[in-house]
């Protein structure tokens, strides 16, 4: 370990959403690893390191990782998300194990496991839960925590959990301890996000040169609407892409966009303010008018590319390899980079006042 440095692994990096952050924390990420060919290009083009695609049982990976004073990283979720089958059985949810097997064997000073909310609150997923927990505690004190991106600059209503273990030679506390220090230092960094209407008006109408990248799948009504309280909730237009409110946070993300998953503004209200066109029609509806057929008016439109990078907080010249699928598919699957540089933020100035920096002073 070099002095006030702190190298890091990333597993299950994806298009590196939390490198990102953890490198604007001030960490310096010396491996990635994913299985997505398409993710590690992405992860290379934009210059966050080196990654590397394959398994984590290879034994280079092995020894790239006995390198790492910290290790983060997202394991898939499909298994344990309620946008899934949540499927306990599912293969991707094993590899939660694998990433703590990864763990066991470096044993870093810290590490940072972030999933869906679901894992961290669902009494079916009781018994997962503590069985991590309790696995992680034999060598860390461990802090479950669950944070909305949106707390923290993101312009997404994105809850995600985080589970931090920092090693018991490196923080003497208890995990109460642990957790009321993290949480002190992320209430800190809460930051008031942009608007939807915010962010599609820096980048341009889509089409222009500045927001190029559109997605061309048709919005087209419902002819047998589901209502809600909210114009924003049920569905207005068939498909899962539900429209976003301009004034206010985008909902999550999915990776399924790219057809008609993708989510929808209404560029007639952004741009030129006018009226909400989606409001005006759910009013409609909810007075008792009949619904509308076939194509809705151009005015509504889904995201683009580049405003699902602007909402997930990547910076400005991100570059995304592949497929327009599977350029979506990488955003989706991709945390937050606000939320990931919060929490590794939060760590950093734990680790920092923690045994650990006198740890790396030593190793100078």
């Amino acid at each position: 370990m070099r002095k006030n440095t702190m190298s890091a692994v990333s597993l299950f990096s994806g298009a590196g959403g939390m490198d990102v952050g953890f490198s604007a924390a001030g960490f310096e990420v010396i491996f990635a690893n994913d299985i997505d060919p398409v993710a590690c290009e992405t992860f290379e083009a934009n210059g966050l390191g080196v990654s590397h695609i394959g398994s984590l049982d290879e034994p280079k990976v092995r020894r790239k990782l006995r390198h790492a004073d910290i290790v983060f990283g997202g394991p898939p979720c499909q298994g344990f998300s309620v946008a899934g089958k949540m499927d306990p059985s599912d293969t991707r949810s094993g590899l939660m194990n694998t990433y703590f097997d990864v763990i066991d064997e470096v044993k870093p000073a810290a590490f940072v496991c972030e999933n869906v909310k679901a894992l961290a609150v669902l009494s079916r997923w009781e018994s997962v839960r503590t069985r991590l927990i309790d696995r992680a505690r034999q060598n860390y004190s461990v802090a479950l925590i669950v944070l909305k991106a949106s707390d923290f600059g993101v312009p997404q209503i994105r809850e995600r959990m985080f589970l931090v273990g920092i090693r018991r030679d490196c923080f003497l506390g208890t995990d109460i301890n642990l957790k009321s220090e993290l949480l002190y230092r992320l209430d800190l960094l809460k930051q008031r996000p942009k608007t939807v209407a915010d962010v599609v008006r820096e980048l341009g109408r889509a089409g222009s040169a500045t927001n190029a990248q559109v997605c061309r799948a048709k919005i087209t009504y419902a002819r047998a609407p589901i209502l809600r309280r909210s114009a924003y909730a049920g569905m207005l237009f068939n498909g899962a892409g539900r429209p976003l409110p301009a004034n206010g946070c985008a909902t999550t993300l999915p990776a399924s966009m790219g057809g008609n998953k993708t989510p929808i503004v209404d560029e007639a209200e952004i741009f030129d303010g006018e009226p909400s066109f989606v409001e005006q029609y759910h009013k409609h509806l909810m007075a008792g008018g009949k619904p509308k057929w076939g194509e809705a008016p151009l005015r509504l439109r889904r995201l683009t590319i580049d405003e699902c990078l602007a909402i997930q907080t990547f910076p400005t010249g991100f570059k995304l390899a592949g497929s327009q699928s599977a350029q979506y598919r990488q955003i989706g699957n991709a945390v937050p980079c606000q939320l990931a540089k919060a929490v590794a933020t939060a760590l950093r100035e734990t680790l920092m006042g923690s045994d650990f920096s006198h740890q790396l002073e030593a190793a100078e």
